[in-house]
């Protein structure tokens, strides 16, 4: 457990970003846990797949602390997030089950590029203009799908594709990202199966492992996370998170570039 220090950082940082955007922090925990598990000697074949699920697994506990606070504050559109659970939860699983038989290198390359355009987004404030009203069950069932699917594939909470949807379907910001927060509680969870039943019988798993998820990093990032969730969620209402969320986006930008470049 010597690295307990970093993982308790990157609990930190996670927590309090996932409360702030309503984002369960994937994009930004898994390239430091592939640095860590990295310097760890962990397998090069598994180390993708050790990243996303670990990372996966404490949005879980990190968008239990989110909902809840963007709840109090009246921000989350429950019919939505109740309508769309059931395709999210078939999306993200099966995702999470084809993943596991995708070699770390593409898995990677692919979560790079993703980070690319989710900053370069974010930098540039590429807004989808309010052009319609939300779709119906069915159409909600086939977005949730589809986030479900991506999300599970990137161990993100889902807000990257779900904030975008809300706000072109006339959702107002703050209650489109506070029904982000509830659509990263069913992702986690169904990915974190996913990658569990998936790395049961992978062989040089280091000791810890349940599945692809490694317990001890799981264990002191969800730990350090909950409890900074609320407070970001908190300062959502109050600090300018537009400009916040450039200050994001030239972190994501850096540590996609930093992917990228160790991989060639």
């Amino acid at each position: 457990m010597e690295w307990w220090w970093v993982y308790l950082a990157i609990g930190l940082s996670v927590g309090f970003l996932a409360g702030l955007f309503g984002i369960g922090g994937g994009m930004i925990m898994v390239p430091m846990l592939v640095f860590v598990f990295t310097a760890k000697g962990f397998p090069a074949e598994h180390l993708m797949h050790i990243s996303l699920a670990t990372s996966m697994a404490t949005i879980v506990f990190t968008s239990l602390s989110s909902v809840g606070a963007h709840h109090r504050h009246g921000a989350v559109d429950w019919r939505v997030a109740r309508a769309m659970a059931p395709g999210i939860v078939a999306g993200a699983l099966a995702a999470t089950l084809v993943a596991g038989f995708v070699p770390t290198r593409p898995l990677a390359v692919f979560f790079a590029v993703f980070m690319l355009y989710a900053s370069l987004q974010m930098f540039f404030e590429m807004k989808p203009k309010p052009s319609r009203q939300l779709p119906g069950a069915a159409g909600l069932f086939g977005m949730g799908a589809g986030i479900g699917a991506l999300s599970s594939v990137l161990a993100a909470g889902g807000a990257f594709l779900s904030i975008p949807f809300f706000v072109r379907c006339n959702v107002p910001l703050k209650r489109a990202i506070g029904t982000a927060a509830a659509n990263g509680f069913p992702i986690a969870v169904a990915g974190t199966i996913g990658y569990i039943l998936n790395g049961l019988h992978a062989s040089g798993l280091p000791d810890g492992s349940l599945g692809y998820v490694y317990l001890p990093a799981l264990a002191i990032v969800a730990a350090a996370s909950m409890p900074l969730a609320p407070l970001g969620a908190k300062l959502a209402h109050r600090l300018p998170v537009k400009r916040l969320r450039i200050v994001l986006a030239l972190m994501l930008l850096a540590i996609a570039v930093r992917m990228l470049v160790n991989l060639w």
